[in-house]
């Protein structure tokens, strides 16, 4: 059995349609709502679904488990609630942890590019454990992450127990089906198609930086096929162990992007700068890209799906079409 934490949302339900189609049996542990977020799972049902909070009791029953993928979180960089994220992206990680090393279970969880804070230079993303203690995320969420990522790197050097094999991936901007339940967390690939097939310009937020021109803001977005091919392979090598950046290595403009999608969705290209919101400013990277450089000398050799091709594919084999999940 494989557990997968957050397995209805985004990146969890992409993953779990991958391990499904290995023939693999799984339990997603995740809210479905009374939304469309069942359709995340529709044509690749996990063998047991429960509730996050029926998560602890379940352990306590030592259920046979050989991995576990923790993918859920509180995902919203505008997120409040200190209390609520610590409960859920820190104890909760925590807990896992703990019990995947008192049952020699591996553990793969989400970390996130959130906490590198205002890095604003290729340097400055690197995922080396040594530089962790340096970082500083801008908000709440990417505190959250940084602080279990601290909290493995404790335990890895008092020795403690750990899990066969953990591995803790740093994803950047990723974009593809299955992100519609996200609302104002959604992929901009999404928000941008939406507006263009509207017959609205493509709105991007004026830079709120002098050095930097409106649109001319650079983020490593990575198609989230990619992302679980990442996944895969650390289930596919269990000798690896780390934390790694899980991004396309590559910077890409906001204006890059908005191009791609007007050319993806065939409308003519037009470009609107609006004002970026107060809640946003001074907690918006501007920059980041990924640093490979750790999960390349791991081992993992496969490309990465341009901008252009990745958001071709979203938009031509999934948002055009009368069903765009996965």
């Amino acid at each position: 059995m494989i557990i997968i934490t957050g397995g209805a949302g985004f990146i969890g339900s992409c993953l779990q349609a991958a391990l499904t189609k290995r023939g693999l049996d799984t339990l997603v542990v995740d809210w479905l709502g009374s939304d469309l977020k069942w359709r995340n799972l529709a044509r690749h049902a996990p063998a047991r679904l429960i509730p996050p909070e029926e998560l602890d009791a379940f352990l306590e029953t030592n259920p046979k488990v050989d991995a576990v993928f923790h993918m859920g979180a509180i995902s919203e960089t505008t997120a409040r609630d200190a209390d609520l994220v610590w409960r859920t992206n820190i104890a909760l990680s925590r807990r896992l942890w703990h019990w995947c090393a008192r049952n020699n279970t591996r553990f793969i969880y989400a970390s996130s590019a959130a906490t590198y804070g205002a890095a604003d230079r290729p340097e400055l993303f690197s995922d080396d454990p040594a530089k962790l203690n340096t970082l500083e995320p801008l908000n709440l969420y990417g505190w959250s992450k940084h602080v279990f990522d601290q909290h493995v790197m404790k335990a890895l050097k008092q020795r403690a127990p750990r899990p066969p094999q953990w591995a803790g991936l740093k994803f950047f901007n990723v974009y593809g089906p299955n992100e519609y339940h996200k609302g104002k967390m959604i992929s901009v690939v999404k928000v941008k198609y939406d507006e263009v097939m509207a017959g609205n310009p493509a709105r991007l937020f004026r830079s709120d930086r002098p050095d930097i021109a409106n649109g001319a803001q650079a983020r490593d977005f990575i198609w989230v096929e990619d992302v679980v091919k990442v996944m895969l392979w650390l289930y596919d090598n269990p000798a690896v162990c780390g934390l790694f950046n899980c991004g396309s290595g590559t910077a890409r403009t906001y204006l890059d992007l908005a191009h791609a999608v007007c050319d993806a969705a065939g409308v003519a290209r037009k470009v609107e700068f609006i004002d970026m919101p107060e809640s946003l400013r001074g907690q918006y990277q501007s920059y980041t890209q990924a640093d490979l450089t750790r999960l390349r000398a791991a081992g993992y050799t496969e490309a990465f799906t341009p901008l252009e091709e990745g958001i071709r594919r979203y938009v031509q084999d999934y948002l055009a079409t009368g069903n765009p999940y996965l």
